[in-house]
């Protein structure tokens, strides 16, 4: 009898610990879950961050091109008046 009811009380810890190890795992991944949301909330940020910063370099890069094809186009009819009015080739 005492047997038994060591096996019954045996049985009895083991479904508690099982129930209370699946309570701790809940709570464990509901943690790592919250940190990788903050996580990846943040970085988010970052990439958004970036892609600003990027976004303005690139217009200034493009303005920079405009510009520089306007004064390029602009020294070639300068030149094309040198030459013409003056016969000084510009090289």
């Amino acid at each position: 009898m005492a047997k038994q009811d060591f096996q019954k009380d045996k049985e009895k810890i083991l479904k508690d610990i099982e129930v209370l190890l699946n309570q701790q795992t809940l709570v464990i991944l509901s943690a790592v879950d919250e940190r990788l949301e903050r996580a990846k909330n943040e970085m988010r940020l970052e990439i958004n961050n970036w892609i600003n910063t990027l976004d303005k370099f690139l217009k200034q890069l493009t303005d920079f091109n405009d510009e520089f094809r306007k004064m390029k186009a602009r020294m070639g009819k300068i030149e094309e008046i040198l030459k013409e009015k003056l016969g000084v080739k510009v090289e």
